[in-house]
This record gives C-alpha cells, structure tokens and sequence, in this order.
C-alpha cells in the first residue's frame, strides 16, 4: 500500500468477487461518494438523507442512458466502517454495468481503491486498531468454525484490550523511573524496585500465557497438523480415505505406494485438521523413496499429532515397541492405531498394549470403517484440551507472535537489571523498548513499511 495516496481522495472498488452472480456490491469511500450518487441516480434529496438508509433509482450515464436499475445504501460519517461517507450500490453482476459504473466515478474524480484500503482508512480515523484491522483479513479466509470465532474475538477488540493492560501497567511504572531520572542529581527514588520486579513478573507470565497460546491460535488458523505414519502397507492412505469420507490417496497392496506426502483438510466440531499421509517408514530400496522417508520424519517432528498405524496381522508386540520407542519424548501428541482388527481377536491386541504400555491403542479396521468415530472423537478431545491450555486471548498472528516475543527479552533485562541493581536509565530503556513492542501490535507505534506489508494482502474492496 502507497501511504502517499491521500485519505481525502473518494475512492472506489467491487467489493464482491468477479464473475457470473446475481448482485454485485460497488463501494465508495470518500468527501465526494454521496454528491457523485446523487447526480448518476438523478437524486439530490440522497444529499439530505440519513445515515444507513437503501435507496432505489436508475443509474445514468452522462447522456442520461439507464446503465441499471441500483439500490444504493449510504452510510454518513461518522457511522460507517471507514469514518467517512459510505456508498454501497447494488446492481446487477453484468462485468459491462460493473465496469460502466465504475468508469463513471473515476470519470467524476474517484480513484481505484489498493488492496485493504478500507479497513486501512478505518484504523487511519480510529474506528479499528492494528490488531482489530488484521482480523478483517482473518475473518474473511476463516474456513472453520474456530477460526471465525478467533478471528471474530480479535476484531471485537478482545486481544487489543488484553495487550493495552500488560501497557498500561508498564507507563505507570516508567512514568516514576522517568520521573527519578528527571531528578537525577537529587538520588530520589520514586519506584519501588521490589514493586516493579514482581509487576515485571507478573507480566512475563501473561506474556508467556499469549506467546504459549499461538501454537493453538496458528493451528486453527492453518488446520492442526495431523500426520498419519507407519510402516508401508499399514493402512495409512486407507485410513486418510475413511477420515475424508473420499478415495483421495491411491490405495494398493504394493509396498510403498506413497513416495511423497499427501495433504488434505478436514473440519470436526468445528475445528480445522490438516491430515497428512505420509511415505511408509522403513529403508528405502532407492533414492525417490529415501527422500519420500526423510520428508515423513520432517513432517512427523513439525506436527501436533501423530497418529502411529501398525497392522496388528502382520506386526509382532516386539516390532511395535521398538518403532514406538522413535515417537516417544516428542513434542507431539501421538495416538496409536491398530489397524485391520477385523482380522484378530481381542487377546493379541492386548499382547501389543502390553509391549507399549502407557500409550493406549485404539483398535480400528480402516478398510470397513471400524473404529474411525472413536479416532475422531480422540482428535477432538485433543484440540479441546490445547484450546483449554491456550487460555481466552489467543495470538493467531505471526506478527503478534514476533512483537510478543521480543517485549518478552525486553522484560527479561528489566527483571535481571533490577536483581542486579542496574541504574534507572537503563531499565528505563529497556521498558520503552518493550512498550515498543507491544504497541506495534495494535498500532500505537506503526512505520510505513509495516503498514504497506499489512495491507498489501488485503482484497480490493475490503
């Protein structure tokens, strides 16, 4: 986004997608948006009227030819999303009377709104903070229920209020070693820096809490990564086809038929899962394999669930316990699976549960659906838990995340400056620096090059 555009140019987008449609919605922001109606619609009472009202009427051109029957809703500012007038116009979605309409503002002086600079003249005149603009983009490329519930907790300001706390806590503290440092030569001390070290403490933890809680908040936002591993012909591409419901992976009796990861999504309860099937651990026979084996372990490490198949007619308790003892002490969750049950009684699988121990095995056939809605509920209950974990404010932004994490340096040498007696000034800077951070993510302190990289991946029309 070009900050040297003027917020006092009327700008104009289509604010639904292109292509065939019933409606398509044209959006002017600006000074100029209502007057420039009023003349195409033929309508100078549109001046007079009230904020969030529709309004029918024939849009001319300037020959005074019907380009389309509209209904157009004005919103007056300060009452609209962006602070200023607000045209909405419905008309019917021709690609001609979209383009014939919009050519007719740019024609009266308006100009081609960039991607996101709706919501960016929204934070401009105050009616979002950073943070609140971001979960526009969030909203809009929510593809599950708990992303839209993220995203939607964010834009009503909830994480914003979160991080103006842990702020506000910090100025009242600076405000006195500011102050102390304004004395300088008379040695008082206004602070109490026993005081401040146990607020400093207090505000690690929450910091900590919200820094902890991205690893749910990213999930969510990118579907929780879900890899299923196990020796090849285990079952592992059947599995991901009972999962989705759909013959996705080729499924075959020839060892090692996925060479490669195959990556689908699924949403249970409302929770987005990223399943990823992988190539069969074992030794490779050639080198398309051993690289297909390599990228399993990388995906296995980079996961928040393992979910380990064996076949139980064709895997000894032994074999288990040795391929089970790679997954274990691992930053993932793993969930074993005993796969084709259908073929063996009850007392071998115990002999297997025996091998591993504390890990339970969930019996299933994935051939004939078996066992499938128990794994489900076993996943859910998983995403519930780390949900619980996560707290009420989540981070879901890798920007926010970053900010976080560096406020959470800054306070760490305010914490060992004051174990150690470190004069004022310089607990003082190191407070600024993270009060620098944390207003970075709601946009007290913003650059150019910040705001160009947040809005530049916005929609048009948005």
């Amino acid at each position: 986004m070009s900050h040297t555009q003027s917020l006092s140019d009327t700008i104009i987008a289509l604010s639904t997608p292109p292509g065939t449609g019933a409606i398509a919605v044209i959006r002017l922001s600006g000074p100029n948006c209502i007057q420039w109606t009023a003349e195409n619609l033929r309508k100078p009472k549109l001046l007079e009227a009230e904020s969030h009202t529709a309004h029918f009427g024939l849009f001319r051109n300037p020959e005074g030819e019907v380009l389309d029957e509209v209904v157009t809703t004005v919103f007056k500012n300060p009452s609209s999303y962006t602070r200023q007038d607000v045209v909405e116009i419905s008309a019917h979605a021709s690609d001609w009377i979209i383009e014939q309409i919009i050519q007719r503002y740019l024609q009266q002086g308006a100009r081609y709104a960039e991607p996101g600079e709706f919501t960016f003249r929204a934070y401009m005149n105050g009616q979002l903070d950073l943070s609140q603009a971001e979960a526009v983009a969030d909203l809009i490329a929510a593809e599950s229920q708990e992303a839209h519930r993220l995203a939607l907790h964010q834009l009503r300001g909830g994480f914003s209020r979160e991080i103006d706390h842990l702020r506000q806590q910090l100025i009242d503290f600076a405000s006195l070693i500011e102050l102390e440092l304004d004395f300088g030569e008379e040695d008082v001390e206004f602070a109490d820096r026993e005081q401040l070290a146990q607020t400093v403490t207090h505000i690690l933890s929450l910091i900590q809490q919200l820094i902890d809680s991205f690893q749910w908040g990213n999930a969510v936002k990118k579907g929780i990564s879900t890899v299923i591993a196990g020796r090849p012909n285990a079952g592992k591409s059947t599995l991901l086809n009972a999962l989705l419901k759909e013959d996705r992976a080729i499924v075959s009796e020839i060892a090692g038929t996925t060479r490669d990861t195959i990556e689908e999504s699924i949403v249970l309860d409302g929770i987005p899962f990223r399943l990823i099937d992988t190539a069969g651990l074992r030794d490779a026979a050639d080198t398309i394999e051993a690289m297909g084996v390599k990228k399993t372990y990388e995906k296995i490490q980079s996961s928040a669930i393992v979910l380990f198949l064996f076949d139980l007619s064709s895997t000894s308790p032994d074999q288990l316990k040795a391929d089970i003892a790679e997954f274990r002490d691992q930053n993932y969750h793993i969930i074993v699976l005993a796969n084709k049950t259908d073929q063996l009684s009850a007392p071998e699988l115990s002999a297997h549960q025996k091998a591993i121990g504390d890990i339970p095995i969930l019996p299933l056939s994935a051939q004939f659906g078996q066992g499938i809605e128990s794994l489900i509920q076993s996943l859910i209950q998983f995403a519930r838990d780390s949900q619980q974990q996560a707290g009420s404010a989540i981070v879901t932004n890798s920007r926010h995340h970053a900010a976080l994490t560096r406020a959470h340096e800054d306070l760490q040498r305010v914490l060992e400056g004051l174990q150690t007696g470190i004069t004022g000034d310089f607990v003082a800077m190191d407070i600024r620096q993270a009060l620098y951070h944390l207003g970075s993510i709601t946009g007290e302190i913003t650059t150019d090059d910040l705001l160009g990289n947040i809005f530049s991946n916005f929609c048009i029309g948005k």
